[in-house]
């Protein structure tokens, strides 16, 4: 006879915690509703999948720093926004990624762009594809102290890998030399394989001056922004609605 406690602990052992909970919840329906062998099967190796990518997702989450967890559903869209949920929609199955396509997202203070990027990059978890989020200040920190600590090179290949990078607040406080040409680098990795999100407070339109350095701007411009997905949010701030 078969020790179905010893199964479970098994499945316990093992790790194949969705096939335990599957196989456990099988059990309670009692010998005579129990399903074929093969059903069974079946059963079992669906509900270890979910489980797995249920997992996968929320290690994802954690490790993606995002500043909102939010999802695609709650974004508002309306012409009054200039963002329509078709547009949208173009997002949710984050082939963009596997497209290694840029997103510009530009607007007022509190318009949601952050909001914006950090839905799609919450999709991006869910979808199976590992994220990053960076507020520029944070980035520039990473990149002086990698200097310091001699991890600078590590720390551009890690970001090279990265299927999804948001870069938060591009052009709110200007940037030394330095961090423009690892900027330039980060991008030219990236270039064509791996996609970015950016959002800015800066039209693209005046990128070049924020800039400042006529050579760089255009390298990162080309590699930032000239074939990316542009939205630009529009309407008052949305933080003023709360109160």
């Amino acid at each position: 006879m078969i020790n179905t406690n010893q199964t479970l602990e098994q499945l316990e052992q093992l790790k194949l915690t969705g096939m335990a909970q599957a196989y456990q919840a099988t059990l309670s329906l009692g010998s005579q509703n129990l399903p074929s062998a093969h059903e069974l099967v079946a059963r079992l190796a669906g509900a270890e999948k979910q489980s797995r990518q249920e997992q996968r997702t929320q290690m994802y989450l954690k490790l993606s720093k995002l500043r909102y967890d939010v999802v695609l559903e709650t974004v508002q869209c309306s012409p009054s926004r200039n963002l329509t949920r078709d547009e949208l929609l173009t997002f949710a199955d984050c082939s963009f990624i596997d497209r290694g396509e840029n997103i510009v997202i530009t607007g007022a203070t509190g318009c949601g762009k952050s909001y914006l990027a950090c839905a799609i990059g919450r999709q991006a978890c869910v979808m199976g594809y590992k994220t990053y989020y960076l507020g520029m200040n944070r980035f520039v920190e990473k990149l002086a102290l990698s200097r310091i600590d001699g991890t600078y090179i590590k720390l551009l290949n890690q970001l090279e890998k990265i299927p999804l990078i948001i870069l938060d607040d591009f052009g709110l406080t200007p940037l030394d030399n330095n961090t423009k040409l690892a900027l330039l680098q980060v991008l030219e990795d990236r270039y064509g394989r791996k996609a970015t999100i950016i959002t800015s407070q800066l039209p693209t339109g005046v990128w070049h001056q924020y800039l400042n350095e006529p050579t760089l701007a255009d390298a990162i411009m080309d590699r930032m922004s000239a074939s990316a997905h542009k939205i630009e949010l529009k309407g008052e701030s949305l933080r003023k609605k709360k109160f």
